[in-house]
Formats: structure tokens, C-alpha cells, sequence
């Protein structure tokens, strides 16, 4: 089904790009492979070019757009099609947790605006207990980030974040004249799984934030130097970790001993502490 003509112009205050491209559509979803009586969440519906077909597949669909004017459009252009519930809110500050049903997980897809991506994965992971999947269309170099393995260029606090709570695995990347504007960016498909059974689990995930985010604070200097106002050389070394080492060498499974023996050494006064920006 063809969008409408009537929609608005691209806002630049949401970052909205809108994906026209039929062919990449059609792969987005097919490896996102909807069933009916899925409980699945559409995040930044745009201009339907997700909405139509997944509606057209489903009769049902939940959407979160913070765009007033392509809101009630798309209540219009989607009425023919089946139920949607549209819900015209900031994605960064909703809560996802009321949309999950007793004894079904969420199913979470979406183009999301470049401009707020990483905080927005940030917000999703409080979510994960009650999401069975998220596949998003994100730029290129976030998914390499979020995607990375350690000791790479690109591995870093979002890489450890992610991979400690989903299974992260990239689709395919989607050139920019897929979009309306084209972005001067390159995009990509990325998937997550969360775990139902935390491999690694953090005595305090609070804890385990602050260490990572402390970890990652000067990509350049050691753990001895990145976690002095945490975590003594002792601690470090008694964790199996080298003090003179940098995160990015580090795994998951680390950064969670490190956590782990921080949380036990009863500083909780951490454990209050939120960050979200990388």
C-alpha cells in the first residue's frame, strides 16, 4: 500500500529520514517475520512505511510517534486496514512495560531517529524482562558500536551495555537513497535478543553501570586510572584483570567481576546512579 501525499515534510527536530525504498521494506520485514496475535510495538512510525504492511499482516498494531501531524494521519490512513493503537508520545520517556499483555513479551520494531538512538536503546534495555525481540534501522556507525567484539576500534561502553542484557547481531546495512531526505550517513539492520538468563549476571546493575561508564570515561588510559575512585589496583588484579590494561580489552564477563567485587566492598551509595549518555 502507497503512502499518502499529504503527509508533512521531514522535521529536523525529530531527525525524522523516511524509508521509501519498497525493496528494503519488504526485507525488514521479512526478517522481522511477524505473526498475527504477536504483541508487536512499532517505534516511530513516520510516514507507515512499516505501519501499512505490518498492519496489512497483523489486523493489529501498537505505534509510538511523537509527531502530533503524522499521528492522526496515519489513524486515517491505517483505519481501512485494522486496529491500530497509536500512542503519540516521546519514545525516550514511555512506558513500554504497560503495552506487554500477562504471558506474552513484546516484539519491538522501528526506523529510530538517528538524533536520539543511543539513549533510546539505553531506555528499551530497563524493558528487556518483558521484550522477546527488537530489530531496529539505525546508523551504521551506532550498529557497529553496538555490535563491536573487544579490542576493536569501535568497542566501548554501548557494546558492553547491550551485550551484557541481548544477543546483538547486525542484518544488513541499507544504503542512504532508501530514505526521504537521504541521510549523509549509511545505515544498518540491527536485531536484539534479550536473555531470558543473564550469562553473566551483576550482583547490582546500578554498580555494573557506573563501573562500565567509569571504564570507557578516557578511552586512552588504563583501568588503573579510569576506575582509581572505585576499585584499588588489589581488587582489580584479585578480579584476574591487569590494573595497566584498558576496557576496550576487556569482556563482559570482566566488566561484571569488577562490579561484582565493587558492589561487595559496600559502597552502595552508587547504586542510585544513572547515566545515559555515551
Amino acid at each position: 500500500m502507497s503512502q499518502p501525499s499529504a503527509f508533512p515534510q521531514p522535521r529536523k527536530r525529530f531527525g525524522q529520514n523516511f524509508l521509501h525504498d519498497a525493496s528494503v521494506i519488504a526485507r525488514i520485514i521479512q526478517a522481522f517475520a511477524p505473526q498475527p496475535k504477536q504483541q508487536i510495538v512499532e517505534i516511530g512510525a513516520g510516514r507507515g512505511a512499516l505501519t501499512l504492511p505490518l498492519l496489512e499482516l497483523l489486523g493489529q498494531l501498537s505505534v509510538v510517534e511523537i509527531d502530533r501531524d503524522l499521528a492522526t494521519l496515519l489513524q486515517q490512513t491505517c483505519a481501512p486496514l485494522g486496529k491500530l493503537t497509536l500512542y503519540q508520545a516521546d519514545a525516550l520517556k514511555f512506558d513500554f512495560g504497560q503495552l506487554a499483555q500477562a504471558g506474552q513479551s513484546l516484539r519491538i520494531i522501528g526506523n529510530l531517529p538517528y538524533n536520539i538512538s543511543t539513549p533510546l536503546l539505553f531506555h528499551l534495555l530497563e524493558f528487556t524482562p518483558c521484550i522477546s525481540d527488537m530489530l531496529f534501522m539505525l546508523q551504521k556507525e551506532v550498529v557497529d558500536r553496538m555490535t563491536a567484539a573487544p579490542d576493536t576500534a569501535n568497542y566501548g561502553r554501548l557494546s558492553v551495555a547491550l551485550q551484557y542484557r541481548c544477543q546483538v547481531e547486525k542484518l544488513f546495512d541499507v544504503g542512504s537513497g532508501a530514505f526521504t531526505p537521504a541521510p549523509k550517513v549509511e545505515s544498518s539492520i540491527v536485531q536484539l535478543i534479550p536473555y531470558q538468563t543473564l550469562p553473566c549476571p551483576a550482583n547490582d546493575e546500578a554498580v555494573f553501570q557506573r563501573v562500565i561508564t567509569s571504564a570507557f570515561a578516557q578511552r586512552r588510559k588504563t583501568l588503573r586510572n579510569n576506575l582509581k575512585n572505585l576499585l584499588s589496583d588489589t581488587q582489580i588484579q584479585q578480579m584476574g584483570i591487569d590494573p595497566q590494561t584498558r576496557a576496550e580489552t576487556l569482556d563482559v564477563a570482566d566488566f561484571v567481576r569488577l562490579a561484582n567485587c565493587l558492589s561487595e566492598s559496600g559502597l552502595t551509595e552508587l547504586k542510585d546512579q544513572k547515566t545515559t549518555k555515551v
